[in-house]
């Protein structure tokens, strides 16, 4: 399988260092396989690829290099255990990750390849104080390659420098430009996802939004509801002891409302149940909560969070694992607006708490971890609706089918 035009313009450019914002499908990790087979052509190179994890290192990229080096007969040794192979010219790749830095410390390079690095736990400490020693007595090269995330991460650094210094490159290309996904699934991306994330997953667009985590809540998203309450309630729920805010939706077919919350200090889950009921007696409540609550107690009684919502007459809908927080703050921001400028969650103005914490809640500056904050709570109030939009509308999980790659000789 040849390469595609964008995947040639890398190959070919012959700078030291180069970065490569790409979109998904993009086809880095078939790139990734092409870089390290032709410098194993030469005898005695060694050969670094490096992912943000361990398990991603190995189902990304393992097996299908494997059977691409295999099937050119290539191979003296597979090191399963190490994750390395040995070739009959006697050089050697190694797969590493960059949550294991002390594994890479002491190695020489004559490549590296840093995949998905925007994602690198404490990825510019990883790269000059890990990785960039391992290329200098061999004068080794570093491909660079990632999605993007965000103007605030190390990459974007790494990105704008190629852009700066000699012997350094950088490139930009769309999931478009790849060629690997068709017209008709990037148009329905675009419905999918949320603004930010669509720019940054398909067109490699650096975004910035400051710190903000819910950029895509305006003035726009808060509106009255104005219509007669339902016989069905949703309630995204955070079981928190010291505080804890029940977010009241309406759902529709495509969207949610939220047209009340309830908002109780130093608490329990019993107590919060109550208020609701009394509230709102005679209706169906959904409550979408913390899945940790089917072990944790804020009750005098032996009773887990999960089975005092039941007792209630509620129905519990919790995932059997936390979803990812970014998952959640990723469905949230496609409902508040996605790419297509289409807004599908609401607030009435009354729900202050609601309003002030979509608005205010910040990342911790230069990371993607959310502030918690006990004071002001808005963690509490914004992982209560993202339980409940993540369950109601999760984003769509992208699937690949595995299929054999060739690659030509060199």
């Amino acid at each position: 399988m040849p390469l595609s035009k964008p995947q040639q313009q890398i190959f070919d450019d012959e700078s030291r260092f180069r970065v490569v914002s790409g979109g998904r499908r993009l086809g880095k990790s078939f790139l990734s396989i092409w870089e390290m087979a032709r410098a194993a052509t030469q005898p005695n190179q060694k050969i670094m690829y490096v992912g943000p994890s361990y398990r991603q290192s190995k189902s990304v990229i393992w097996e299908d290099l494997k059977h691409q080096l295999i099937s050119k007969r290539w191979v003296k040794k597979v090191n399963e255990s190490e994750l390395s192979i040995t070739l009959i010219n006697n050089s050697t790749i190694t797969l590493r990750s960059a949550d294991a830095g002390d594994s890479i410390r002491g190695i020489s390079c004559d490549l590296v390849i840093c995949d998905e690095c925007a994602f690198f736990p404490d990825g510019a400490n990883v790269w000059t104080n890990i990785i960039r020693p391992t290329l200098s007595d061999r004068q080794g090269k570093a491909l660079f390659i990632s999605t993007p995330q965000g103007m605030g991460n190390w990459f974007y650094d790494l990105w704008q420098q190629g852009n700066t210094l000699d012997d350094w490159s950088s490139y930009q290309f769309t999931t478009a430009e790849g060629g690997n996904v068709s017209p008709e699934e990037i148009e329905a991306a675009k419905r999918d996802l949320d603004t930010k994330t669509y720019l940054q997953e398909y067109e490699a667009s650096f975004q910035s939004s400051g710190n903000v985590i819910y950029y895509a809540f305006k003035p726009d998203n808060i509106r009255k509801f104005d219509q007669e309450i339902p016989n069905q309630l949703h309630v995204g729920l955070d079981l928190n002891v010291s505080k804890m805010t029940a977010v009241v939706f309406v759902k529709y077919t495509d969207g949610l409302h939220i047209m009340d919350e309830v908002v109780l200090r130093n608490t329990n889950t019993d107590e919060i149940c109550q208020a609701l009921r009394e509230k709102y007696p005679g209706k169906k409540i959904y409550i979408y909560a913390d899945p940790a609550g089917k072990q944790r107690r804020t009750s005098a009684r032996d009773n887990t969070d999960h089975t005092i919502i039941t007792q209630w007459g509620m129905e519990l809908r919790s995932p059997r694992a936390h979803p990812l927080v970014k998952d959640r703050i990723n469905a949230v921001n496609r409902l508040l607006c996605n790419a297509d400028e289409q807004r599908h969650l609401f607030v009435d103005p009354k729900c202050k708490e609601s309003i002030e914490s979509l608005s205010k809640q910040q990342y911790k500056p230069g990371t993607s971890i959310p502030i918690k904050d006990a004071e002001f709570g808005y963690d509490g109030v914004n992982d209560g609706i993202g339980y409940a939009v993540s369950f109601l509308y999760p984003l769509r999980k992208e699937y690949t089918q595995r299929t054999a790659k060739v690659f030509g000789a060199f």
